[in-house]
């Protein structure tokens, strides 16, 4: 049974540039072959059995020739699989997308084209760059800047394009920046026409450097430029003082690690994202629920005997409406229950489900749960109080102590994920991280775990900490690290806030 090929473009790098199909084909895929410009984020999209491999090339180090490429994406369709070829940018602007879909016809293999949006474009937009303007030109041409070496003569009419009069766009030239230089210049090109190199663009490490066709060689081998570039030769080169963004937000450049659960990381990833941040995604715990469903179950069937029901977590939330619909109920069971939540996520995920809180502290630990319990009447209540195991003892203690009849039910648990253990030590011995961040104590044990106990120290050294609050503060500090930023509002939004005030009062 022949299987089905989606050669998918992957965009530029920003993950947010990759289309919906994109993303679905990666989602419904069996097997993924992937570049080394394809953002690795993209392959969270794919379900836990796909198979993937890594097919890069970068620089002159190929881990597979195009022909090995060509006969592996037949091989794995030929074997019935989904296959997802994914290639940065477009695959058809410079990326042998063309050659690949040959192979496939000549094997009779099914195959659907996903464009993406090519680095030529979106580097250049990052960078502040329109390549077409009214006032300064009414035309752009796409150029490799790297034609095959084995062409017994350029296919490029240097003269046309040094008199076009439009922008110039040169993919994968940086190595022949100089070449393109003089062949621009002596075909009778203005030395004096504004140039841009845009390495990495779309990404926090995105770097600019400009200068025309006269100084540029100097300023990129001044400031250390390497592939993969995207060059700009053209007058709307001059209007990126005026309108640069992307490297102007307040946490750019920076490298991030995010060690919560990847299912909970995505708001926080992308408020980060947005702000200029490249996240590392090292989830160092999963969310588990208890093989013994058996004491949430019995405390749902008699939920009508309980007065309250207190939610610690989103977690805890979705676990508990999760086994509600496994046994045929919904929200009316709970219509005459009062509730209370830990924190504006918790109280939102509940809202998503048709449940209200009639408490939500401004404060959110346990503690200011208790005290906004102060003023109700709760001895002799029933609370339900389904939450993680090994969760802090304060609330079920502190409600027991006010006459409360407290039920504690252990609805889920984290456990450790060591998964991305070798990326994330890698990541560290090589100090390309400015920050990790704690979302939980559970974060902070688990983080703490990974690292090799004799290289601790000196794997931090240099990498500032963040923690949601005073109690994954404290965690941290008893684990040995010192913590440089703390949230003033134990959430997501208030330690992204803190995050970026933190970078910013350091000049960044």
């Amino acid at each position: 049974m022949r299987g089905k090929v989606y050669l998918v473009g992957a965009g530029p790098g920003d993950p947010g540039l990759a289309t919906q199909k994109g993303i679905e084909c990666i989602g419904a895929a069996d097997v993924i072959i992937y570049d080394y410009l394809a953002s690795k984020q993209l392959l969270t999209f794919s379900h836990d059995h796909a198979e993937m491999i890594y097919a890069g090339k970068q620089g002159g180090d190929h881990t597979l020739t195009q022909d090995q490429i060509n006969a592996l994406i037949v091989e794995k369709a030929a074997a019935g699989n989904v296959v997802v070829r994914l290639k940065g940018g477009d695959p058809f602007i410079f990326g042998r997308g063309g050659e690949e879909i040959e192979a496939l016809t000549a094997e009779n293999i099914p195959f659907e084209i996903v464009p993406g949006v090519t680095s030529a474009i979106a580097a250049p937009a990052y960078a502040g760059i329109p390549l077409t303007h009214r006032q300064y030109t009414s035309s752009v041409t796409f150029i490799t800047g790297h034609e095959d070496p084995n062409k017994a003569e350029s296919m490029l009419n240097w003269e046309a394009l040094a008199k076009t009069g439009g922008t110039l766009v040169f993919l994968m030239g940086v190595k022949n920046l100089p070449r393109i230089t003089a062949r621009l210049t002596g075909c009778g090109m203005d030395s004096a026409t504004p140039v841009a190199l845009v390495r990495w663009g779309t990404t926090a490490s995105q770097q600019t450097v400009t200068g025309t066709l006269a100084t540029i060689n100097e300023n990129v081998a001044k400031a250390g430029l390497k592939a993969p570039c995207i060059i700009v030769v053209g007058r709307v080169v001059e209007l990126r003082e005026k309108m640069k963004w992307f490297e102007n937000r307040p946490l750019f450049g920076r490298r991030i690690v995010v060690t919560r659960a990847r299912k909970q990381a995505s708001d926080m990833v992308k408020k980060l994202s947005d702000m200029g941040a490249e996240c590392l995604e090292y989830p160092v715990i999963r969310v588990v629920v208890p093989d013994d469903a058996g004491p949430l179950d019995q405390a749902i069937h008699t939920i009508g005997s309980f007065d309250w029901l207190v939610f610690t977590s989103v977690n805890g939330v979705e676990v508990f409406f999760s086994r509600m619909k496994a046994l045929g109920k919904d929200t009316r069971a709970l219509g005459h229950i009062r509730t209370a939540a830990i924190g504006p996520a918790t109280a939102e995920k509940m809202q998503r489900f048709g449940l209200g809180a009639d408490i939500v502290p401004e404060s959110f630990r346990a503690e200011s749960v208790v005290a906004a319990f102060a003023d109700r009447a709760v001895s002799g209540k029933k609370i339900l109080l389904p939450r993680a195991a090994g969760a802090r003892p304060v609330l079920p203690v502190e409600l027991t102590k006010m006459g409360a009849d407290v039920e504690e039910i252990i609805a889920y648990e984290t456990v450790s994920d060591t998964a991305a253990t070798g990326g994330l030590v890698a990541a560290l011995r090589e100090k390309t991280i400015d920050m990790v961040t704690f979302t939980s104590s559970s974060t902070v044990t688990n983080f703490a775990a990974l690292l090799p106990e004799d290289e601790s120290d000196k794997l931090l050294s240099g990498v500032a900490v963040a923690a949601i609050g005073p109690i994954t503060a404290q965690t941290a500090a008893e684990n040995g690290f010192t913590v440089h930023v703390e949230a003033d509002t134990y959430t997501i939004d208030g330690l992204c806030d803190a995050i970026e005030k933190y970078w910013s009062s350091r000049g960044v």
